[in-house]
């Protein structure tokens, strides 16, 4: 598979995570470590199924604990961290430094063997982080607060869950992606015993929030694990991490057309900002 094929595989997930807002809004009143359990028990089992199916079985059982419990600790560290921050911070705020890891992962994957991080990579990246900010805080004032620090925290090392978890899977790049299957697995019964421990069951209860849930489980908490384990490990990881500011837009942009948000300037300036800014990454890596 060439470097840019890869590369273009893994933004699917970029696509993919675009829908998470508009899935999870429709996915109410379930729990968030409910709804994260149900999920990565779809993703897991599809995952499975599809191993099982390509004949890709006896490769997991080759594959050492120490990748499983690699695999596990990135998928449910993130997601625990996530809910975590979001408790206990403003939800704009807490994003807002959570969605540091495409930034993160652009600058890290410059110490990786063989890669090369250029001005260009920074430069575009603080653009396209100065348009996630403006689509997460509305284009207003952040309005940090000495009280919500312990949440800020949490949302920081989520960042550097998923960052560091994505730029160091490009160092396992001749484990097969079929492993992440198993990685959603023992997510998902972390999920379900962090559920059991902290939260009152409160399941689907209408035709589209079952709906929505299943959609969940099968694209962003789903397929999208696998596409960016490909784009990670075999295409071009800068790039990827830069385009992934794309996310909060296109998120934006489908809940606009699905009439949960309004259409504002602050769309279209932060619209320029990421284009802007994945040109000039693209620019810098096409260079090397």
């Amino acid at each position: 598979m060439t470097r840019q094929r890869a590369t273009a595989i893994g933004f699917i997930a970029v696509l993919l995570w675009a829908l998470l807002a508009l899935f999870t809004v429709g996915s109410a009143p379930t729990p968030p470590l409910l709804l994260n359990a149900i999920c990565f028990s779809i993703g897991g089992t599809l995952g499975l199924v599809w191993t099982w199916r390509s004949g890709g079985l006896s490769q997991l059982r080759r594959i050492s604990w120490k990748v499983y419990a690699f695999g596990t600790v990135g998928l449910f560290g993130y997601h625990a961290l996530y809910f975590s921050a979001l408790r206990m911070a403003p939800a704009a705020e807490a994003g807002l430094i959570a969605y540091l890891w495409p930034l993160l992962i652009v600058l890290f994957s410059g110490l990786l063997p063989g890669e090369n991080l250029r001005a260009g990579h920074l430069i575009g990246a603080c653009l396209g982080f100065a348009g996630a900010a403006l689509i997460i805080t509305g284009g207003g004032s952040a309005g940090f607060q000495a009280d919500h620090l312990p949440g800020y925290a949490l949302a920081f090392l989520c960042a550097l869950t998923w960052s560091g978890y994505s730029v160091l899977s490009r160092r396992l790049g001749e484990t097969p992606t079929s492993s992440v299957a198993v990685f959603c697995v023992f997510t998902a019964i972390a999920s379900w015993g962090l559920h059991f421990a902290l939260e009152a069951p409160v399941w689907p209860d209408t035709t589209l929030s079952w709906l929505s849930t299943l959609a969940l489980g099968l694209g962003p908490v789903g397929l999208a694990f696998y596409v960016w384990d490909i784009g990670v490990k075999q295409g071009d990881i800068q790039m990827l991490g830069t385009s992934s500011y794309a996310a909060p837009l296109l998120s934006t942009v489908v809940l606009v057309f699905a009439g949960i948000a309004m259409p504002t300037w602050t769309l279209a300036i932060a619209a320029v900002l990421i284009t802007g800014g994945a040109v000039v990454a693209a620019r810098a890596s096409l260079k090397g």
